[in-house]
């Protein structure tokens, strides 16, 4: 399965603000509690921190920042007078970040920190006064920037089961790609890696699985770079697409197809009500699965033993046992 190779001492790497990591780098000298699933979440990667606003040679304690200026332009400044701006210091520390760790397979950001919260960062005018909520971080911004295909949440959209396992999902995936780019791109590779992803994929976003299919068709004839480029963004958006329990029950029957000569009528009945009961929202999809798994375990499949979809994460991360 997709994550039998994790162990502790060679985990997928994310990033994570300083503070969250129990780091005392925030303006005022303290540090900032995770919430539970950050803290469930550091226990399957290697959490590397960092902190911006530091590396900005801002210090410790320091006066506090906010954001500057209309929708499209703003600024980093000092609260007080508005007169320091470290916007190009803060930005500039993403691309310090990727050259530091270029095996980063994602990022916990900071809600609401002027350098680092994900979405909805406290805008002011000139004169102090709040005009809206609608920024990213100058640091969060930077980094989608410099590395569009890099998983980005902060700590509280974490909170969402949704968004915490799209954003598991997508790092885990993203580190099997590097991991691929390492070792050596070739055609034959780019087609297995889609293979053991092809349902996952399906399970987040169909359009984007009817395209990648013809995509890859004749892919050792094809510009290779060109074609990769083209492959892991689409992948990668297709993920950020929340998966539901319709799309969920769509890939549960069409692996299910695979044991109809292989396990008894009654066994096929019992799979069906299974996956009808996730589907209208009575059990988590925990249950499906390992039936499924169950299943496919007494009746080997060496296809369907690849599919990242069966276990795209580790099982403590209980990501699958919500209903």
């Amino acid at each position: 399965m997709a994550t039998d190779n994790i162990t502790s001492t060679n985990r997928p790497v994310l990033g994570i603000g300083a503070c969250l990591a129990g780091r005392e780098v925030r303006y005022n000298g303290q540090t900032k509690a995770p919430n539970i699933h950050v803290k469930r979440i550091g226990k399957i990667f290697e959490m590397r921190p960092f902190c911006p606003e530091m590396a900005a040679g801002l210090g410790v304690p320091r006066p506090p920042i906010h954001l500057v200026g209309d929708e499209n332009t703003v600024r980093v400044v000092d609260v007080e007078t508005h007169q320091h701006d470290h916007t190009d210091a803060i930005a500039g520390h993403a691309r310090e970040v990727l050259d530091m760790a270029p095996e980063l397979a994602g990022y916990v950001l900071v809600k609401a920190s002027p350098s680092c919260g994900y979405e909805r960062v406290k805008r002011f005018n000139q004169k102090g006064n709040i005009v809206a909520h609608d920024q990213q971080g100058i640091f969060a911004r930077a980094l989608a920037e410099a590395d569009p295909l890099l998983p980005l949440e902060d700590d509280g959209r974490l909170n969402d089961p949704g968004l915490r396992e799209s954003f598991v999902t997508r790092a885990l995936v993203y580190h099997q790609w590097k991991q691929l780019r390492a070792e050596g791109l070739t055609a034959a590779r780019l087609i297995d890696f889609y293979s053991r992803h092809k349902y996952l994929v399906m399970a987040h976003h169909v359009p984007s699985y009817k395209q990648l299919g013809p995509l890859l068709a004749d892919a050792g004839n094809k510009d290779l770079e060109a074609l990769a480029e083209t492959f892991i963004a689409t992948l990668m958006n297709a993920l950020t697409q929340r998966a539901s329990r319709r799309s969920h029950s769509n890939v549960l029957f069409h692996l299910s197809g695979y044991l109809k000569k292989k396990i008894s009528a009654e066994e096929r009945q019992r799979l069906k009500e299974l996956i009808d009961q996730y589907r209208l929202g009575h059990i988590p999809l925990v249950v499906p699965v390992t039936m499924l798994k169950h299943h496919f375990a007494n009746n080997p499949n060496a296809y369907i033993d690849q599919q990242v979809f069966l276990e795209p994460y580790p099982d403590e991360l209980q990501l699958r046992n919500v209903v």
